[in-house]
């Protein structure tokens, strides 16, 4: 990976956010902004790039770079190869910036704009090296969004292009260069106009800014976050294709839908070279892969969402809680108690094609969650003080599932008696035992983190299932080790 030294002039939120994914891809880095409370919001905004950022990566991130902070703009820029300037959005005050940047950088270091509407040649105006101007748009939070509007004039040379899409590919971003410039670059242009037209829906009445925000989470956003727009319609158009979707959907464009009804004749030749351009992007794929793909992405960004009870995952949660109703422990408590009864969902399978063994262990660890629940370990309990935690599991891989597959999950309890809970679980698609996974947990103090006897409510309701479970034969593995069949 490339490494050197980055220059941040201006840490507001942008600001802030580019000196954290320069720093965690390893880059030093020197900030100036006049703001005498910089130094700390970068470092909240830096904190928060620490907790996930390197979440997105299954390897590890390079050791972090050296930050510091300079009282000019002169020291921060000295010896810097790449310069941010994320400064308000004032021209004359950018090409001031500029004035005082030139003077003391590098002849070749790439100086970035995080500008989001003005074009690199109104930058480069009264630069004393325009070559060195670019622009460099990001999305906020920069240091976990990919996309970096990359926009530059025929003063740019192409191998300081190529620099510049080398340094941004390298800190795990996607350079988009734009062919030409224009007002607000690409990604801008499109918020302006859903902006406007929430502004009109909102004055008219038609809409509060929550119901907005619900049209977008709930629905086409999710679309628009793995496919984007015209891939999108592709698929709308079915098996014919974005030519039929054009034409099926083109004469809406005439309809008084919107605000904003300033669009252009879909002559044959747009028309044209519309269906060229998707047909070069997305057709390699047929209709069904694209509508696959597409359902695999989604599944997976509902199901993040999900976790985080957020947006349309939230709607997910409440849903399974309907579905589910009440949780209670059953009448009878002389068998096993199924506590994991669901399909294992599409991003549970590995490169075998079949359920990645730490599935297994989150399948077993939501059964051991049921139970908690059953004998009275609820978020209300735990907000007491008291929780059990997994002090030792053994899984054994018995058959393969694949996505699709309705896994059951019976639950035996072995021992629970004093601070232990013993759980032995076995993993069901129809009668196929797939796995089995046993449990030991131990009660304790939240306020301590030490071993502690659980409440006697909670007690005495894990004592009469393992009471009752004490007539069932013990089940063929419990207590054995990993070893090695002769």
């Amino acid at each position: 990976m490339l490494r050197g030294t980055a220059a941040i002039i201006g840490g507001g939120v942008i600001g802030g956010g580019w000196a954290a994914r320069f720093l965690l891809m390893g880059w030093d880095v020197r900030v100036f902004d006049p703001d005498p409370e910089a130094e700390r919001k970068i470092g909240e905004v830096l904190a928060n790039a620490r907790r996930s950022l390197p979440g997105l990566s299954d390897v590890a991130l390079p050791a972090e770079g050296k930050l510091s902070f300079h009282d000019t703009i002169s020291d921060a820029v000295r010896g810097a190869s790449w310069i941010q300037e994320s400064v308000p959005e004032r021209l004359d005050l950018k090409r001031k910036v500029y004035q005082t940047i030139q003077e003391h950088c590098i002849p070749t270091a790439v100086i970035g704009s995080s500008t989001s509407g003005f074009k690199p040649s109104e930058l480069q105006g009264c630069a004393t090296r325009p070559a060195q101007i670019v622009v460099t748009h990001p999305f906020n939070p920069v240091y976990l969004l990919p996309l970096v509007e990359l926009v530059t004039t025929d003063k740019n040379s192409a191998p300081m292009v190529a620099k510049a899409k080398a340094i941004l590919t390298d800190l795990g971003m996607y350079p988009l260069h734009l062919r030409a410039e224009i007002d607000a670059h690409i990604a801008d242009r499109f918020l302006e106009a859903v902006w406007r037209e929430a502004l009109w829906l909102i004055k008219d009445g038609i809409a509060t800014t929550e119901e907005i925000d619900n049209a977008i989470r709930y629905g086409f956003g999710l679309r628009w976050a793995q496919m984007g727009l015209f891939e999108t319609y592709r698929i709308a158009g079915g098996e014919a294709g974005m030519r039929h979707f054009i034409e099926q959907f083109g004469p809406c464009l005439e309809w008084p839908w919107t605000k904003l009804m300033d669009v252009p004749d879909l002559t044959e030749d747009l028309i044209n070279q519309i269906a060229d351009q998707s047909d070069a992007q997305s057709g390699a794929y047929s209709i069904r892969e694209l509508e696959r793909a597409r359902d695999d992405n989604l599944v997976t960004i509902l199901r993040g969402l999900k976790a985080q009870d957020w947006g349309a995952g939230a709607l997910l949660n409440a849903q399974d809680r309907r579905v589910e109703g009440d949780v209670k422990l059953p009448d009878d408590l002389s068998q096993p108690i199924v506590t994991v009864n669901r399909v294992v969902p599409l991003d549970w399978t590995d490169y075998n094609g079949h359920m990645n063994e730490a599935k297994y262990l989150q399948a077993f660890g939501d059964a051991t969650d049921r139970m908690m629940l059953l004998i009275g370990c609820d978020a209300d309990y735990i907000a007491s003080g008291g929780s059990f935690f997994t002090a030792e599991t053994h899984i054994r891989h018995l058959d393969e599932v694949h996505a699709g597959a309705t896994i059951r999950i019976e639950t035996q309890v072995l021992l629970g008696a004093g601070k232990k809970m013993h759980l032995f679980h076995r993993m069901f698609d129809g009668d196929r035992e797939l796995a089995t996974g046993e449990h030991m947990l131990i009660h304790v103090s939240l306020a301590t983190r030490r071993a502690s006897e659980p409440a006697p409510h909670l007690a005495a309701t894990l004592n009469a299932i393992a009471q009752a479970h004490g007539a069932l034969p013990l089940p063929l593995g419990a207590g054995k080790a990993v070893g090695v069949k002769g």
